[in-house]
């Protein structure tokens, strides 16, 4: 158990969960403000079902027709733009953008990849290269460089506006040259869409299309890491739509098949098709014909439900009612997000925006004992991190802010 990563300093034992709501084994019932994963719900009854049905005709590995797998294929396709035409399955975030590193690194002019300070992207070999979260933000490798994540309300230098984004701007020419410099020569750059795990900062308008072009012109790819931020998760089906830039590449899971374990890498075809002369990937078990019909069922109960129409309502309300309730509690320093994830960060004083990370730790844990599970994150671990099922109602979310509310005045 020392070695596990567990959220609270009481762990939680579960043994049930159904639709907003998780229970334990003592009888509890909690509030599930946190869970990415499940985004139609906890067991959801339309997805178990498909993936019983299909497990109960066929599920063998992915070197056969299957017509399920190809039909999900094309359907999800349709969600992106014209230009991201051909995917490939995984069965994890970490192996999407595993494969997405080895395209940039094969079809770029380098090996060198650039990302933020704060950022995780998975935790194969490579992958976790890229993921300085749980480096400390230590930098130990030749073919990484790290840039400062965008941010408004901690700018760089303490710009505001294009000058803002242009500082961010600078910082990814300054590891381009860089490895220019070394002889390593640009791959690309990855990326979180929204930057969820460096606290779901507001990004200073233009940087994000500024920083692709800038990465192109000097012969690199753009990996759109989606694993956080997709599947209507912002009130969008994608978050680079919702942030305004095009990438090369974009990699998905988590949310994908509701818990089951499907992934995927979205990419041009005239990409692909250079990277499947190059390698052949097979995978047993991504792309088979359960994980697809998993992840089918998520898309139609997002349709049928009108998701994405709920993640704006109700994210919107969640903030509105934050905002209000940082009129009575100085400690909310800036409420921030977009659709269904919000992000909340805590200061001991508003105007040194000193952070208040050992009373967010408190404070996640006391939401526990009153049976609401969030989380936190940000480089201080003071930015309450909430992104319910997308089922989450108004009614729900008062719940949450309730809680929230009676949490802080116990602080």
């Amino acid at each position: 158990m020392g070695a596990s990563p567990l959220f609270y300093d009481e762990p939680l034992h579960l043994v049930r969960g159904e639709g907003v709501y998780l229970y334990a084994s003592d009888g509890r019932r909690y509030l599930d403000c946190y869970n990415n994963i499940p985004a139609v719900g906890h067991c959801n009854a339309q997805v178990v079902q498909a993936i019983a049905r299909q497990a109960s005709t066929l599920n063998v590995h992915s070197r056969y027709v299957s017509d399920n797998v190809v039909e999900y294929a094309e359907r999800l396709l349709g969600t992106f733009g014209a230009e991201l035409d051909q995917m490939i399955f995984t069965c994890t975030g970490s192996e999407a953008n595993d494969q997405a590193l080895r395209m940039a690194r094969m079809l770029g002019r380098g090996k060198g990849m650039i990302c933020t300070d704060y950022t995780y992207h998975g935790n194969t070999e490579a992958v976790s290269q890229v993921s300085p979260l749980f480096h400390r933000a230590r930098q130990y490798f030749t073919e990484v460089r790290t840039i400062p994540f965008p941010d408004s309300y901690r700018p760089l230098d303490g710009l505001s506006g294009d000058a803002l984004a242009d500082a961010y701007v600078a910082k990814v020419q300054g590891a381009i040259d860089s490895f220019e410099q070394a002889g390593i020569g640009l791959a690309g750059m990855i990326l979180c869409s929204i930057f969820a795990n460096e606290g779901l900062p507001t990004v200073p308008p233009g940087f994000l299309e500024k920083a692709t072009n800038l990465i192109r012109k000097a012969g690199g790819l753009v990996i759109a890491d989606e694993v956080q931020a997709g599947f209507g998760r912002t009130g969008k089906m994608w978050g680079h739509d919702l942030m305004g830039f095009a990438p090369d590449i974009v990699t998905l899971g988590k949310p994908m098949g509701n818990g089951y374990p499907v992934a995927a890498l979205v990419s041009r075809a005239e990409l692909l098709d250079a990277f499947r002369d190059k390698v052949f990937y097979f995978n047993t078990f991504a792309g088979a014909p359960v994980a697809a019909a998993a992840a089918g069922a998520v898309l139609d109960v997002i349709e049928q439900q009108h998701l994405l129409d709920n993640a704006r309502r109700v994210g919107d309300y969640i903030r509105d009612g934050f905002k209000r309730l940082a009129t009575r509690h100085p400690l909310m320093g800036d409420i921030r997000g977009v659709g269904l994830w919000v992000g909340v960060e805590l200061v001991r004083d508003r105007g040194s925006k000193t952070p208040a990370t050992a009373d967010t730790a408190q404070l996640v844990n006391l939401l526990k004992e009153s049976g609401v599970l969030i989380s936190r994150i940000g480089p201080y671990d003071n930015v309450l991190k909430i992104r319910p099922p997308l089922i989450f109602s108004r009614e729900h979310a008062d719940e949450l802010l309730d809680a929230v509310d009676s949490c802080i005045e116990r602080l």
